[in-house]
């Protein structure tokens, strides 16, 4: 385990906790089976299915963040993270593993850290292909409360552009 690097976590978000150990910990194992380099732009993507700790640590130690389109948020809720390398054409998915018994937060932590890899995580290949590239939108202004938003964000209500705030979500309850 690379002590300064997890001190650089532990720095970003924060505070020490079992949940920044996990994306710390997927983050490392990424890097070594996948023979990555810190991302400068978006040849490094990865795919979180939570937004929990861990993330904090995926930024800090891929380079990969909401800003520049290649940390994706997947509201799966589940505590996996897929990383592709878009040069390479290579992916790998990590899946938190369920505890097999009942341990203090501060073992916990230690355990997600330091046990072998394939104890904490499923790692497997994904189920799905890198995202496409991050795009750059049109800015359209919204008629009702003059904000600009991008025009993939707009919609139409009697005529007007409205941003999602403004829009009235109309559902018939599924």
């Amino acid at each position: 385990m690379n002590k300064e690097l997890w001190k650089k976590c532990v720095e970003f978000h924060g505070h020490e906790c079992p949940g920044l150990a996990i994306g710390f910990r997927a983050s490392e194992i990424a890097i070594e089976k996948m023979g990555l380099n810190f991302s400068k732009d978006e040849e490094l993507v990865c795919v979180t299915e939570n937004d929990a700790c861990g993330v904090d640590a995926v930024q800090v130690i891929t380079g990969c963040t909401l800003g520049k389109g290649n940390l994706i948020y997947k509201g799966t809720g589940k505590m996996a993270f897929t990383f592709f390398d878009r040069e390479k054409n290579n992916s790998i998915r990590l899946v938190l593993k369920e505890f097999k018994y009942e341990m203090s937060r501060e073992d916990r932590k230690k355990y997600i850290l330091n046990a072998p890899a394939e104890d904490v995580f499923s790692i497997k290949k994904p189920k799905f292909n890198v995202p496409k590239n991050a795009r750059l939108f049109n800015t359209v202004i919204c008629e009702n409360c003059g904000e600009a938003v991008p025009e993939h964000k707009v919609r139409l209500s009697n005529g007007k552009k409205l941003c999602l705030d403004c829009f009235d979500e109309y559902s018939r309850g599924w």
